[in-house]
């Protein structure tokens, strides 16, 4: 029998109620793992055999209905994935598969009425079990439901694959288990009470008394569910489309996608909770998902608890943000800093027009926000009268943190600081959004070098979560304990680093260029090269990566690293040229014909595997390299970083656990970066 050892055990609680209008009573299965809202429900082995033996006692009663719900705000959020690293053969595997299939099943197959009364959060496995229930009531709060599994290298596995499809109908189903996780979305409550996933909705202050209610209309039979034939005909067609994205987009190098296809194609003509079964312990068992679930845990654990950071007691109030430059990321760290601290912030720039500029754009964005609903119309003026420009810099006065997003240029920002300095009181901290350039450098000249710190965000600053927090020489633990303290409240998960040239990732993601750039100098095609990490299933190839960063600004980091490891880090005249055109590397999604008009290449073209090979070879020295410097505590900053900063895959763990597993690691470095069974299978 399966056990998870440090399992926090969802225990299923039964009363039983009575119910206006029903001569018997009702059953109310609630569960509960005994912690708040955010210690989530999720089901262990103990977990579903509580779920079991709440059956029981509640079909012994002899109810009028059986409903199942959770805790307040939530519902269930899953399978308890800190137990799968427990799982050491297929046998196990294939046993947790069939011991939540054997409890959820009585739901499904249960003479006496069902109904999930799903009254918060229900992903994964909680979504399942509520599949398997005869009827489903939702509340409008709450806060996400899906089948997420994908995105973590598994598949629903506990019915999903095959009851959703059968339910809502095969584009429906594709969108919740396949498009939904690959693009980090969930559905909302009327998302899906539209596929037909939720039977009603109800609100959150009422919603068990309104649940109950409508559950006793539907057992007397005054309340009539009716549900729209699955359109079977468009089946296969929707499936060969997902299929066709899916290649064109990870290239056949996430498994638990593909597994996920099949099922969905066998759904069609009936319920193979076999053949899932089947898939669930194939993907358990490989190196795929237990990469995956290391990310997803580093992403949900180690990002809220970043190392190295001073006590947060030290962390200075900030009560008013001073941001130099209005130009698009100045305007952006401007909108989020307003929205997020909701504190005066002022942009202050060489000219008028560009400071109005940069404010009518944190304007529009919070109108963008209050016209989607995101705030409301009281918050959105309020944030409005927070924002202002100038291009005087005396209205800096009084703030007491100030970050710079001007041209990358060292001499300019030393001299932006030296001005600054003499403005702003002593214990103003001094933040700069470099990618590049050295912070110990940058505060040199200064009176109080101490306040001044790395707050690198990236590009769009919205949408990544990576924030790389940098300590110079001379930073001060007041001043990075505060760093720190303002990137948890602009909700962005920080890493600490040592002040080496281009951080984490712009220094990992120039090596990796830099190598693609030796084959295309060397006479490699661009199409060959565009398509050599295609194996490795990354958000994007390298031209178009290429396109986003911007071509200047890819050669101005490669420049900088340039000067400090030329052995490693190439000049490429190719790049230059294409810097010098000013041509853009991609148009309508393919690689634009003037850009290969220009490069001039050499005769020792490489393949397409040479080339993937040496840009691994490249970053796993690279990888070994920083952490022999201490640029970061250990390889899982690396990762986090490489995810949340370059939007690396979970399949892959982020980058190190991929280079372990292929044996890239130990041939280029001698050794591993991560223990076996940390992200991967155990010995």
């Amino acid at each position: 029998m399966i056990e998870h050892p440090t399992e926090v055990v969802t225990k299923a609680f039964v009363r039983f109620v009575q119910v206006p209008g029903l001569s018997s009573k009702a059953a109310i299965i609630t569960l509960d793992n005994g912690f708040d809202y955010k210690k989530p429900n999720s089901f262990g082995p103990a977990g579903l055999r509580s779920l079991d033996e709440a059956f029981d006692v509640a079909a012994a009663g002899n109810p009028a209905f059986i409903a199942i719900t959770g805790k307040p705000f939530i519902f269930c959020v899953g399978a308890d994935i800190t137990g799968i690293p427990y799982l050491t053969t297929r046998e196990q595997a294939l046993e947790l598969g069939e011991l939540g299939h054997t409890v959820f099943a009585r739901f499904r197959d249960s003479e006496i009425p069902t109904f999930a009364f799903v009254n918060g959060a229900a992903l994964g496995g909680g979504l399942e079990v509520a599949l398997h229930c005869h009827y489903r009531t939702v509340s409008s709060g709450a806060a996400a439901l899906g089948l997420p599994e994908v995105a973590i290298g598994l598949i629903p596995g506990w019915g999903g694959s095959q009851l959703l499809p059968n339910l809502i109908g095969a584009p429906g189903a594709a969108q919740v288990i396949l498009q939904n996780p690959l693009t980090q979305k969930v559905l909302r409550p009327s998302d899906a009470l539209e596929l037909g996933v939720a039977d009603v909705l109800f609100e959150p202050a009422d919603f068990l008394e309104r649940s109950l209610e409508w559950a006793a209309g539907v057992v007397r039979g005054e309340t009539t569910v009716t549900r729209p034939e699955v359109d079977k005909d468009m089946w296969d067609g929707v499936l060969f489309f997902a299929k066709q994205q899916l290649d064109e987009r990870l290239h056949g190098a996430v498994p638990s996608a593909n597994k996920a296809v099949e099922l969905l194609a066998a759904a069609k003509d009936g319920l193979h909770f076999e053949q899932e079964t089947e898939a669930l312990a194939d993907l358990l068992m490989g190196e795929e998902s237990r990469a995956s679930l290391y990310a997803f845990d580093l992403v949900q654990r180690r990002a809220k608890r970043p190392v190295g950071v001073p006590d947060k007691s030290l962390a200075r109030k900030v009560t008013k943000v001073g941001i130099i430059g209005a130009g698009l990321m100045a305007s952006q760290l401007a909108a989020l800093f307003v929205r997020r601290l909701e504190v005066p912030v002022i942009l202050t720039d060489l000219d008028q027009e560009r400071v109005d500029k940069g404010v009518a754009y944190v304007i529009g964005q919070i109108d963008k926000l209050a016209s989607r609903n995101r705030i409301s119309e009281g918050t959105a003026a309020k944030l409005r009268g927070l924002i202002s420009g100038s291009v005087d810099k005396s209205g800096f006065a009084d703030a007491d943190f100030v970050i710079e997003a001007v041209f990358e240029n060292l001499d300019l920002k030393k001299q932006i600081w030296a001005e600054i300095e003499k403005i702003v009181s002593p214990e103003a901290i001094l933040a700069t959004n470099t990618s590049s350039l050295s912070i110990t450098e940058m505060a040199a000249d200064l009176e109080h070098p101490s306040r001044v710190v790395g707050f690198h965000f990236f590009n769009p600053v919205a949408v990544l979560p990576l924030l790389e927090i940098i300590r110079g020489e001379q930073t001060d633990d007041a001043t990075l304990a505060t760093a720190f303290e303002v990137g948890k409240q602009l909700k962005k998960s920080s890493v600490l680093v040592k002040d080496a040239p281009a951080f984490v990732v712009n220094r990992l993601l120039t090596r990796f260029t830099s190598e693609v750039f030796h084959a295309i100098d060397a006479g490699t095609p661009l199409d060959v090269v565009d398509v050599a990490l295609d194996p490795l299933g990354l958000p994007m190839r390298p031209i178009a990566l290429l396109q986003l960063v911007g071509p200047a600004v890819a050669y101005h980091v490669g420049e900088t690293l340039h000067r400090a490891f030329s052995d490693r880090f190439g000049d490429s005249p190719n790049l230059k040229k294409i810097v010098d055109a000013g041509l853009p590397l991609m148009v309508d999604d393919e690689i634009n014909p003037e850009v290969v008009k220009l490069i001039d290449g050499g005769s020792a073209a490489l393949t397409a595997d040479d080339v993937r090979r040496n840009a691994l070879d490249a970053l796993a020295e690279e990888i070994r390299l920083m952490l022999d410097e201490g640029v970061v505590a250990e390889a899982q900053d690396i990762d986090l970083c490489m995810i949340l900063g370059a939007g690396w895959p979970f399949h892959l763990g982020g980058v190190t656990p991929y280079l372990d597993r292929s044996g890239t690691s130990e041939r280029v470095t001698g050794k591993r970066f991560l223990a076996k069974g940390v992200a991967d299978l155990p010995a």
